[in-house]
């Protein structure tokens, strides 16, 4: 079977431009850098000085450390243009004040006779809209703010790096996925429309999100996995009624890593809620039906029983399913030394069978008193959850250099953030600024819960 090697992927020119400064319109170019990303990864670049044929303005000189001498020697405009037009070809420009960069570019272009038209991104604005509250969204304040590394402050390559890595956490910050739906409507407005098999050979066999979009854009299914690839394949070649629903309506995949498994867990719970696709209407059910709670018993034991979840109630941990909710009671049992008559998990009328083991004290014939039984009940209520801890699990990230951050902040689940240097994580403000914000609900709370009894992590932080 033959894959198109033409496959479309999402592509953004990200760029940043240095100028002469002067006169509105009369500015040239000094400097321009263009990075090529798919969403994910940069996938080709182009740097150059460039000789703007005229003088650069004194304040510039000193920002920038760009001088007339330097550009002496490098090429002019038109020498460039044509790779400028490569480059952006199918792309959406981004850059931080895409207004002013779009414009001198349209501007070259003009005095060579050629109409440049692309579609733009501003950072400046996205930031302000999904990052709000920062006292400064210029480029340099806004990345220190965001613990974002930056190098050659007020040259092309450091600041259209920056903006790089500024989308790359603005485009996880979208929850609504208002950046990706408008890129799968510019790509139907070209009329493009890929077949089942060009879609999958696009994806990544990696653990993250993804993301079936109709024709206009919007989101018809929302789906985790650690293949995204080999699991939208599976949806391509399934036969269900809901397969083959999707297969009729699918026009593009779109899809996040996370590397995390619990990130992608978390994502998909709440993204669904956000975004309420059609297809999705299985997790509008409880995602753990079945939880555990506690009771005084007639005798004045604390019993812990399972039971089917009730909202009305708070329980202390949930399941997805009967069996692993009784595999959990019982390793609670064992660890705390209590009693599996008393929890439920044996019915008998005298003694329980590890008393015979000296496993239990003898709470199932009021050997031991009740006072004392449930001490080591209380000891698991204040072992069981993360209520009232300040804790930080770190986890894998989505490349060898990353790692993931998950934020609990006094029992309260604030959210998700990549990192790749540790100042960003044990800076505590500094993590607060780049965390993705998710919503703190009996949901969250479970998946968390359920994750960390399950799986292992790399480490978790107290603070």
């Amino acid at each position: 079977m033959q894959t198109n090697r033409n496959v479309k992927k999402n592509l953004y020119a990200i760029l940043d431009i240095e100028t002469t400064g002067g006169q509105y319109n009369e500015e040239g170019i000094t400097e321009i850098a263009i990075y090529k990303f798919d969403g994910h990864e940069i996938v080709d670049q182009f740097i150059s000085l460039v000789n703007p044929e005229k003088t650069i303005q004194p304040f510039v000189v000193k920002l920038t450390g760009i001088n007339n001498a330097m550009l002496n020697s490098a090429p002019k405009f038109y020498e460039i243009a044509k790779r400028i037009i490569e480059i952006t070809e199918d792309c959406i420009i981004v850059a931080h004040n895409a207004q002013f960069d779009y414009r001198i570019l349209r501007t070259e272009f003009s005095r060579l006779g050629y109409d440049f038209q692309r579609k733009n991104l501003c950072t400046v604005e996205l930031s302000k809209k999904l990052i709000p509250d920062q006292p400064s969204y210029s480029l340099g304040k806004l990345v220190r703010a965001l613990g974002i590394p930056m190098a050659d402050r007020h040259r092309a390559t450091g600041d259209a790096m920056a903006t790089v890595k500024l989308f790359k956490m603005l485009l996880a910050k979208d929850l609504e996925k208002e950046i990706v739906k408008s890129f799968v409507k510019t790509e139907i407005e070209k009329g493009l429309a890929p077949k089942l098999l060009d879609i999958v050979s696009k994806l990544p066999s990696t653990t993250g999100i993804y993301y079936i979009h109709k024709e206009n854009g919007d989101l018809i299914y929302i789906g985790k996995s650690r293949n995204i690839k080999k699991r939208v394949n599976q949806h391509f070649t399934g036969t269900t009624s809901k397969s083959k629903k999707i297969q009729l309506e699918v026009f593009d995949v779109t899809y996040e890593e996370t590397g995390s498994e619990l990130i992608a867990l978390l994502k998909e719970a709440e993204e669904i809620k956000i975004n309420k696709p059609k297809y999705n209407r299985s997790l509008k059910k409880s995602i753990f039906p079945w939880s555990l709670y506690s009771e005084k018993d007639r005798n004045g034991y604390i019993a812990l029983r399972i039971q089917k979840t009730d909202a009305r109630k708070k329980e202390l941990a949930s399941f997805s399913s009967p069996i692993e909710a009784q595999s959990a009671l019982f390793k609670i049992t064992d660890r705390y030394e209590l009693c599996q008559k008393i929890n439920g998990l044996e019915i008998v009328k005298n003694h329980c069978f590890p008393f015979e083991l000296n496993q239990c004290k003898g709470a199932c014939i009021q050997k031991e008193s009740p006072e004392e039984y449930n001490i080591r009940v209380e000891s698991f209520f204040e072992n069981n959850e993360y209520q009232k801890q300040n804790m930080i699990v770190i986890d894998r990230g989505r490349n060898i250099q990353e790692r993931s951050a998950i934020l609990i902040e006094d029992g309260v689940f604030k959210g998700y953030a990549f990192f790749d240097l540790n100042y960003q994580v044990n800076n505590i403000e500094i993590l607060k600024n780049i965390i993705i914000p998710m919503k703190n609900n009996r949901d969250s709370k479970n998946i968390i819960l359920n994750y960390l009894r399950k799986k292992k992590v790399f480490k978790i932080l107290s603070f």
